[in-house]
């Protein structure tokens, strides 16, 4: 190995975390092809290997000490850099893991292929060379979006957070909430749909950010809305569908459902964070809404889309969720007419305001909650699939094959299984749907493959 890196090409990249970290990691790739560098699998013998990790659990950071590991079987000459949120949060600990050679914090990776050439190769027992800026400097905005990773393009619309609940460390990981302009956004979109027109075409945007809802922040003052952002987007030709990834219940207004549910490309499918059905719960958690707020939002969005999927972001085993807080949430979400739930359990991370909070829910109750409410989401995805049988979709086919069937999702999020067709990869196609199946899939009609391509 050299004294640096300078002559080496064969970079691979990993991503641990959300949507908007594949935006970006996706970027950055592209931008190291464009300075010379070769990307390669992780398993395909690099050179450099780059880790975007995510810091939202405990689990993340174990995550990435074990793909560290990974990297070292495969080359271990290889050299191993660290970015994203977890680099942002504890770069010390991080520059400490064997193996690693680089720690590049928030700001610092959009920097990766200036720093790339002073790389040097840490000698055992060494810490990791760091780079990493105080998270108060962190204010520029960097556009990203995914590209041949997969069906789905993921456009990052927002970055950071001023909202400072109390569980949470993605305002340290990430700084302040910041935006793209619409003007730019729809620019990315236009050019994704430029590159779609040869054979791998993009057909669906998935819009992601920190908070989407809070797009339109520049420079700390707000010039644009989501609602701006959404009307434009909707007009941008060659993209068939646009998904909005999550959105704040308090940010989620009357003229975007609205709109949504009249609009040419956007889908009706919602994610809307929730995280507890306890109004005492939110109060702890410092969230900016009551559940008399979701319920309308909830009830809104049904009233002018029937077949609408609506996914809820939960966490249990918060500080303070007594029993009785606990069962709250669960018959809220019971009564509640929503499709699916991501379920997080709680976990202490270093500078969050939960820490202070009384009584500490134990470990073994926080997992006995969290497999309650996995189980009621899956008795309510098996309700939504089930009011949707007989309905006619149109699906997204994936290269998702196995076993001789192949998978896509419909426009509100219903997860499709069919008979594998080449033809059928990357389509979007007019479909019965005709039952759920042992695997709680959907099923459609047979003749799949000769209904009308949906453009």
């Amino acid at each position: 190995m050299q004294d640096t890196l300078f002559a080496v090409k064969k970079v691979a990249f990993y991503t641990l975390g959300c949507k908007l970290n594949f935006s970006e990691t996706s970027t950055l790739s592209r931008l190291m092809e464009q300075h010379g560098y070769e990307r390669v699998e992780f398993n395909q013998q690099p050179d450099i290997f780059i880790i975007n990790t995510c810091s939202v659990t405990d689990n993340a950071d174990k995550k990435c000490r074990k793909i560290v590991r990974e990297a070292q079987k495969i080359n271990p000459d290889g050299y191993v850099a660290i970015l994203g949120c977890y680099a942002q949060l504890k770069p010390k600990e991080i520059s400490e893991i064997p193996g690693v050679d680089a720690v590049l914090g928030a700001a610092d990776k959009f920097r990766l292929h200036e720093i790339m050439p002073t790389f040097v190769k840490v000698p055992a027992g060494h810490p990791a060379q760091v780079f990493n800026s105080p998270i108060e400097e962190v204010i520029d905005y960097h556009a990203s979006y995914s590209l041949n990773d997969r069906t789905r393009t993921f456009l990052k619309v927002q970055d950071g957070c001023d909202y400072p609940c109390a569980y949470c460390t993605i305002p340290l990981a990430r700084g302040k909430s910041r935006s793209d302009t619409v003007a730019n956004v729809v620019k990315a979109a236009r050019e994704i749909a430029e590159r779609g027109r040869s054979a791998a075409a993009v057909k669906e945007i998935v819009l992601t950010g920190v908070n989407i809802g809070d797009f339109g922040l520049v420079n700390g003052h707000r010039q644009e809305t989501f609602f701006d952002l959404v009307r434009a987007l909707d007009d941008v030709e060659g993209i068939e569908r646009f998904r909005i990834s999550s959105i704040e219940p308090n940010l989620l207004t009357d003229e975007i459902i609205a709109f949504v549910a009249q609009s040419k490309r956007f889908v009706p499918h919602f994610h809307i964070p929730l995280q507890s059905g306890s109004n005492r719960v939110l109060g702890l958690m410092r969230r900016r809404y009551k559940r008399e707020l979701y319920v309308d939002r909830v009830q809104k969005i049904k009233e002018l889309m029937p077949n609408a999927c609506i996914g809820v972001d939960v966490i249990v085993g918060h500080p303070g969720e007594t029993e009785e807080a606990f069962k709250e949430t669960y018959h809220f979400l019971n009564e509640l007419p929503v499709s699916y739930l991501h379920v997080f359990t709680y976990s202490e991370r270093p500078n969050t305001t939960a820490l202070a909070i009384k009584p500490v829910v134990p470990g073994h109750v926080r997992a006995e909650r969290s497999k309650m409410l996995h189980i009621l989401s899956d008795k309510k995805r098996r309700a939504f699939y089930e009011s949707q049988v007989g309905n006619e979709s149109t699906v997204l086919f994936e290269e998702d094959v196995a076993d001789g069937m192949m998978q896509g999702f419909t426009e509100n999020y219903v997860r499709v299984v069919a008979k594998y067709d080449p033809l059928l990869i990357n389509e979007t196609m007019t479909v019965q749907l005709t039952g759920v199946n042992a695997d709680g899939l959907m099923e459609v009609a047979e003749a799949v493959h000769v209904l009308e391509s949906h453009h």
